[in-house]
């Protein structure tokens, strides 16, 4: 089996060099578990913060398009209603027109 650098020099290591760093790093390690662990736990309070601020956005959404698709009948109707008072607008400027017309053949 091939052997990576890492475990080739672990190997190449003395057993008693390893048995003498062995507590020193087992109390350095345990400040770093420490550390660690509190940096877990920020994280995992931070995903369920995130996932909470997600579902709460999702819901938003899924409100506001049902509020969308309440008014797009009232937006089609008003849009018809705009349309419909525009042509009026247009009609009543015609016979203004003509009424104008007829009053300026009577003075003449």
């Amino acid at each position: 089996m091939m052997q990576t650098f890492f475990e080739s020099e672990v190997a190449d290591e003395p057993d008693t060099v390893r048995q003498q760093s062995e507590p020193a790093a087992l109390a350095l390690s345990a400040d770093d578990f420490a550390a660690l662990e509190e940096r877990i736990v920020r994280a995992v309070d931070l995903v369920k913060r995130e996932r909470l601020a997600r579902a709460a956005a999702e819901e938003r959404a899924a409100k506001a398009e049902a509020q969308l698709g309440e008014q797009a009948p009232v937006v089609t109707e008003l849009k018809q209603e705009i349309r419909s008072l525009r042509a009026e607008r247009d009609q009543v400027r015609q016979r203004v027109e003509r009424l104008l017309k007829q009053l300026d053949a009577l003075e003449l």
